[in-house]
């Protein structure tokens, strides 16, 4: 059985993380002027890239028996797990940042493409991966404290539903905290890619997609060491708050001055 004040937490988690993207999309678009289209396609691109291409690569990986069995051993289960993340993701952010720019050439001089691509990705990300999961562990959670969980599950097998009462029993309020901390600093993260991606590819960068790669996959490497049960999650979650505070700063410093530079261009055309 699930507290009340559990339950009530992970709600409270949840909410904030459904509405962060929904609310920085209302108070940055007037702001720095991106198109709907670059939210679109970041949300396009999480999507298919991420749910469908990686999710696919995994399901092929683990059919195999060669293949499982290398991933027995936890360093080269690790390496995978960043290096499909970090390979998958930023594939999709370059062609669809390169889409945006074939399509319209002056967003690579607008900063806020970067921001409102950041956004559609990462809040892509928020919601699939973490609202949605999080709104069916919400229900399982009301239907045990119901005692109606079984009866949802009856062609279910009794080990799996045994998992399920572990899961659910195990769960806290520090559950709801660590949630919030993993979806907030990836949404953070996706945002200061995005931003990198998009100087990289102005700048011509040779080995953008290269780097980016390998940056991702270093970020991906503390959820990946914990699922090869190398650390815990409290240990991966704090590194990822701390990594996420100094992106979210760097990014706000970074949006601020972009933002101070347009008005001073403007007042100058405007002779003020």
């Amino acid at each position: 059985m699930v507290s009340v004040l559990t339950l009530v937490c992970l709600t409270l988690a949840t909410l904030l993380i459904a509405v962060l993207p929904i609310w920085l999309y209302r108070r940055m678009r007037p702001r720095y002027g991106f198109e709907r289209r670059d939210v679109i396609v970041g949300i396009a691109v999480f999507a298919l890239f991420s749910m469908v291409i990686e999710r696919g690569l995994h399901g092929l990986v683990l059919s195999n028996a060669t293949t499982v069995g290398l991933l027995m051993n936890p360093a080269l289960f690790v390496i995978y797990g960043a290096l499909a993340t970090g390979i998958c993701e930023e594939v999709g952010r370059f062609v669809g940042m390169k889409w945006l720019a074939r399509r319209n050439p002056v967003s690579l001089q607008k900063p806020g493409t970067a921001l409102g691509y950041g956004i559609g990705h990462g809040g892509a990300e928020a919601w699939l991966v973490g609202v949605l999961v999080q709104l069916q562990w919400l229900l399982y959670a009301t239907l045990a404290d119901r005692n109606l969980l079984d009866q949802y599950f009856t062609s279910v097998p009794a080990e799996s539903l045994l998992r399920l009462h572990i899961v659910l029993n195990s769960l806290t309020p520090e559950s709801a905290a660590l949630f919030l901390v993993e979806r907030a600093a990836a949404f953070v993260f996706q945002i200061g890619f995005s931003v990198a991606m998009w100087h990289m590819l102005r700048e011509r960068f040779r080995f953008t997609l290269p780097f980016m790669i390998v940056a991702h996959a270093l970020i991906a490497l503390p959820i990946a060491l914990y699922q090869a049960r190398l650390i815990p999650l409290l240990a991966a979650d704090a590194v990822y708050l701390v990594f996420g505070l100094i992106v979210m700063r760097a990014l706000r410093r970074y949006f601020i001055g972009v933002r101070v530079a347009a008005d001073r261009e403007a007042r100058v055309k405007t002779g003020a």
